[in-house]
């Protein structure tokens, strides 16, 4: 494990091949795209990190924006002598793509975001949220994770992989959690994503409560050039489905 600017990032697969860099959701950590690391990894280079305030990233989080996580990334790169990759994020990962796809085009090659929206919930939603786990901690966001990350099928067929990320979740120190609600609660993307100019696949779970298909559409409609695909999941939609979740990624990434 590397550290840039206190974000901790791991690299695996060939290290002169292109470059993608995953970006996890919140309340989990790199570890949440084990699915996809030995399908990327042997045509990329695979780069995985936690983002603010999760896992082993160090960073402060006394303040954190949508900029904030957006330019986390740019500092991996940065430490990795990359001067552009590919990216595919999830959820918050998936948002902060967008950021980057606005902000930091040019050092993006292609783009994926799945399971996300433009604006993701509401200010309340989000301050709700911070202002419970700061009180309280995590249990009780923890509790009702499994509900909203999966299918009532998939947790009963995999209640071991389901657990694991769980406890992912309930291991997220209190603050980061709810500095990056904080970052959600002000992150309103849908005015400035016409911008963006990367080839862009938007990935959504057809089962997904939080970010829905049309969230996905949305995204897709404005961004030119892109397109969507729907998954049999519901909203980590690369552990539910998997299988499909990489096929996908990984046709359009050999357009």
């Amino acid at each position: 494990m590397q550290h840039a600017n206190g974000i901790a990032y791991t690299t695996a697969g060939p290290q002169d091949a292109p470059a993608i860099v995953l970006s996890n959701s919140l309340g989990t950590t790199l570890d949440m795209w084990s699915p996809q690391l030995d399908a990327l990894a042997q045509r990329f280079r695979v780069v995985r990190y936690d983002a603010r305030g999760h896992g082993a990233s160090v960073a402060p989080v006394d303040s954190v924006s949508l900029d904030t996580l957006g330019r986390d990334v740019l500092a991996v790169l940065d430490a990795l002598n990359l001067e552009r990759a590919h990216f595919c994020g999830i959820s918050m990962g998936g948002l902060t793509g967008q950021w980057l796809g606005v902000h930091a085009g040019e050092r993006i090659g292609k783009l994926i975001v799945a399971n996300t929206a433009a604006r993701i919930g509401s200010f309340d939603g989000w301050a709700g949220r911070a202002a419970l786990v700061r009180a309280e901690g995590m249990a009780e966001v923890a509790g009702g994770a499994a509900g909203r990350w999966f299918t009532a099928d998939f947790v009963e067929r995999h209640p071991l992989v389901v657990a694991e990320l769980t406890e992912q979740l309930r291991a997220t120190p209190a603050d980061g959690y709810a500095a990056c609600c904080d970052a959600l609660a002000s992150a309103d993307l849908r005015e400035s994503i016409a911008t963006i100019a990367v080839p862009t696949l938007v990935i959504a779970g057809e089962h997904d409560p939080i970010t829905t298909v049309d969230d996905a559409r949305f995204i897709a409609e404005r961004v030119g050039g892109s397109r969507t695909v729907a998954l049999n999941a519901s909203h980590l939609s690369n552990v539910e489905a998997a299988e499909a979740f990489n096929a996908a990624v990984l046709a359009f990434l050999a357009e």
